[in-house]
């Protein structure tokens, strides 16, 4: 476990906000803390929300050796929003700083992105990349080479996926949170993307968001993440659309460009369909998913798999078998 960084112990307010919501959190969580206790930014405090979490007796033994360096809450179970929203609510720090239970930074996160906005009146949140790592064939790239952010941040460049925040990589000013409305609680997945886009949409505000390319932490890959469920996620985001379309005071474009990204969640949502359909056999089902998919994305890939389903469907199912990334 790493020494203690040397914090604020005056009782004066920190400058960050360190918020960790924990839902069985216990096989990482030390590792989590003892990425933050070996910040070189020592101005902050670390707020630990139990969200609920079935394996209390397991996370509190864990945590005990920390019990002096946090603020621990526990709550009933709502969701990752509930949890990060009790602890903004109880944040004494201008920025808050959001890391989920099984991600690490590197020791320069927090200086690094507190200078961003320290220097700058203009920002309300920053964020950085980080590497990921974990059971996936993805370990090793960066978060931005899969999802890179291009230009400025902004609602459009939100929606359309050319900015792409992680979250754990987030330190934002408190107060800006709030006047967006924080986190949406009916939300377990996209929680994140909602909020993120309520806070790039405010007409009057002058306040930005901007990021860094530098690689300052390490997000965990592994099949019990929320984020694992790639149909669950895609369901989430059109939800979110949908809601910010009834919501938000919006342009006629936007509102088109709304309507673009549901068709493009929804037809990844049947190309998703079509895939199983094909691992299963289901050839003739295959080819109605993918050909419906494809009325959206217009894709050579898709063609040849659609022409592979009419002619070889037992060589590409062999094929797709050995390579479902395709």
């Amino acid at each position: 476990m790493q020494p203690p960084a040397e914090r604020n112990e005056n009782n004066t307010m920190p400058t960050v906000s360190v918020i960790i919501p924990a839902y069985n959190a216990a096989a990482y969580i030390c590792e989590t803390l003892d990425s933050v206790f070996a910040q070189t930014f020592s101005d902050y405090e670390v707020i630990v929300v139990n969200d609920g979490s079935p394996d209390i007796a397991k996370l509190e033994r864990v945590i005990e050796p920390y019990r002096e360096r946090i603020v621990y809450i526990k709550q009933e179970n709502r969701g990752p929003s509930g949890a990060r929203n009790t602890a903004i609510m109880a944040a004494r720090g201008e920025y808050v700083a959001f890391l989920d239970s099984d991600d690490l930074w590197l020791p320069e996160f927090l200086s690094h992105q507190v200078k961003m906005l320290s220097e700058d009146d203009s920002l309300a949140l920053v964020y950085a990349d980080a590497r990921l790592f974990g059971d996936s064939a993805l370990a090793g790239q960066t978060f931005m080479q899969g999802a890179p952010s291009e230009g400025a941040v902004t609602f459009e460049s939100l929606l359309r996926w050319e900015c792409a925040i992680i979250t754990s990589c987030v330190v934002a000013r408190k107060q800006s949170l709030i006047d967006a409305g924080l986190f949406d609680e009916a939300f377990v997945r996209s929680e994140d993307f909602d909020l993120w886009l309520r806070l790039a949409h405010r007409r009057h505000s002058s306040e930005r968001i901007a990021y860094s390319r530098a690689v300052l932490a390490r997000h965990r890959l592994h099949e019990a993440s929320l984020a694992a469920d790639s149909r669950r996620m895609f369901e989430s985001q059109i939800d979110v659309l949908k809601k910010l379309a009834q919501t938000l005071d919006l342009t006629g474009e936007d509102r088109e460009l709304i309507t673009t990204q549901v068709n493009n969640c929804e037809a990844q949502l049947v190309l998703d369909q079509g895939k199983q359909q094909l691992l299963a056999g289901k050839y003739g089902e295959a080819a109605v998913a993918i050909k419906q998919a494809n009325n959206f994305f217009r894709s050579r890939k898709l063609q040849f798999v659609l022409l592979g389903l009419r002619t070889a469907p037992r060589l590409l199912h062999r094929f797709y078998k050995l390579r479902p990334e395709v």
